[in-house]
């Protein structure tokens, strides 16, 4: 251990870690989950340490060659991540506002550009973690900005995912668009469809709720560095927000109101309430699948699922829609996390929100196992699904509710009759019109159609 000195006193720090005194005591006074931070949150505060060193060089408050070592040390962590990483240990319960881990991350950095310029760990000398690496900066501004810009990093990975699964539904639409079966609304037998329209309809939706999440993501490139301690930008050069913000890249924009950009969340909100729809609308589609796949003789059975895995420890043979019901819990998770977030959302005071650690890990963990698993999913589930067609067919031309077809042809009351008796007789509809010539074979054909059964919508 060495010892470092804060302004509470005395801390032994690990020998060989990059952090230093605020960092130990973190991890001293947080032992919550044993999570750390997510990588692309890590890379956002480096970008956005690396950025301000920059600007602050270009708007003369540090010299060329502080500078210089501070934007040597975050291309040496971003450069070699996977190795720098073990040095970022704040869990990601922690202080409120993020201090704690604000302070890893100046550390971190101050020590390796320390030692380029010859000096040792802990002594921070001729660089400081606050008065060099958080130079312009306060928690209070960076925290939420590098929340935004990883959700933004995180959106960019995730969206293109959900276009793929939207994609995939879509093509087993054309797959399907053959297959008439029964519709049921309220769970009871209703006018007929094809599983093709059903298949069309969820990749619909999935494009529908995606594309709220990809307005929700413009909201989120907004950034409030610059605002300091409470958005007044003490401490700060001249300049320095719109300095920062271009090394930042194209992609980001200053917030108007940096005052609005500390004191407020809804930026991340946003992003958040539309994971949740997207997880509530895929959700149901999931649901869906599963009682589609019910079975295989009790159930629907209208479809068949991919086999992944053995079903049962003990009933030999069973084989579950294990991939549907891991996508549930991951969909269950994000609508928790979104509750999560609104909380922390409406806990902020005055002008600042100090609930900022768990936004980050919230959102950060909801787009993360989303991301994960849909290309599981789309490969191993969605892409394998077939139909059953002969069980599609038995529920359609069973059903009673074929008789709708014949209202305008025979008129409600007749129809209404025919209906009943094919309950009581167990016969089709069909048949039953063909027994009682009540139309003509022709035109019997006609009607129990897909296209004129279910393609009147489209005409």
């Amino acid at each position: 251990m060495r010892i470092e000195k804060d302004t509470l006193g005395e801390v032994g720090v690990p020998d060989d870690a990059l952090y230093g005194a605020q960092t130990q005591r973190a991890v001293e006074n947080y032992p919550i989950s044993g999570l750390r931070e997510h990588p692309e949150l890590i890379r956002a505060f480096i970008f956005l340490k690396r950025a301000a060193a920059v600007a602050n060089h270009e708007l003369g408050v540090m010299d060329e060659h502080l500078a210089n070592a501070i934007v040597a040390a975050c291309d040496q962590i971003l450069g070699d991540f996977e190795s720098h990483r073990q040095h970022f240990v704040v869990d990601v319960f922690q202080a409120g506002a993020g201090t704690s881990f604000n302070m890893n991350c100046n550390e971190v950095i101050a020590n390796l550009a320390n030692l380029s310029l010859g000096g040792k760990l802990g002594e921070y000398k001729p660089i400081h973690p606050n008065d060099h690496v958080n130079m312009s900066q306060s928690t209070n501004d960076v925290v939420p900005t590098a929340t935004r810009m990883m959700t933004a990093v995180l959106l960019d990975q995730l969206v293109p995912e959900l276009d793929q699964l939207a994609n995939a539904l879509d093509k087993k639409g054309d797959e399907f668009a053959d297959v008439i079966k029964s519709g049921r609304t309220h769970l009871q037998d209703a006018v007929p469809v094809t599983l093709g329209q059903e298949f069309k309809a969820y990749a619909a939706a999935t494009k529908r709720a995606t594309d709220g999440l990809r307005r929700a993501a413009d909201e989120v490139r907004e950034l409030g560095i610059g605002g300091t301690a409470t958005g007044t930008g003490i401490n700060t050069p001249p300049g320095y927000r719109f300095a920062v913000v271009k090394h930042l890249g194209p992609q980001f924009r200053t917030a108007p109101d940096l005052r609005e950009a500390m004191q407020s969340q809804l930026p991340v909100v946003a992003v958040s309430a539309a994971l949740r729809t997207l997880a509530l609308e895929l959700t149901r589609i999931t649901n869906d699948l599963r009682l589609l796949s019910s079975g295989p003789m009790t159930g629907l059975a209208e479809i068949f699922l991919p086999s992944v895995q053995p079903g049962s420890s003990i009933m030999p043979g069973k084989v579950n829609p294990s991939l549907l019901e891991c996508m549930n819990q991951v969909l269950f998770h994000i609508i928790g996390s979104a509750t999560a977030i609104d909380y922390a959302s409406q806990a902020g005071q005055l002008e600042l929100n100090v609930m900022m650690p768990l936004v980050a890990f919230e959102i950060s963990f909801s787009i993360e196992i989303l991301k994960n698993f849909l290309p599981v999913l789309i490969d191993k589930c969605i892409h394998g699904i077939e139909a059953n067609r002969e069980r599609c067919e038995a529920y359609y031309i069973s059903s009673p509710s074929l008789a709708t077809a014949l209202n305008p042809i025979i008129g409600y009351a007749a129809a209404a009759e025919v209906a009943k008796e094919a309950v009581k007789s167990g016969k089709t509809i069909p048949d039953l019109l063909r027994e009682k010539k009540m139309l003509s074979e022709e035109r019997i054909r006609e009607i129990f159609t897909p296209e004129f059964l279910a393609g009147q919508a489209d005409r």
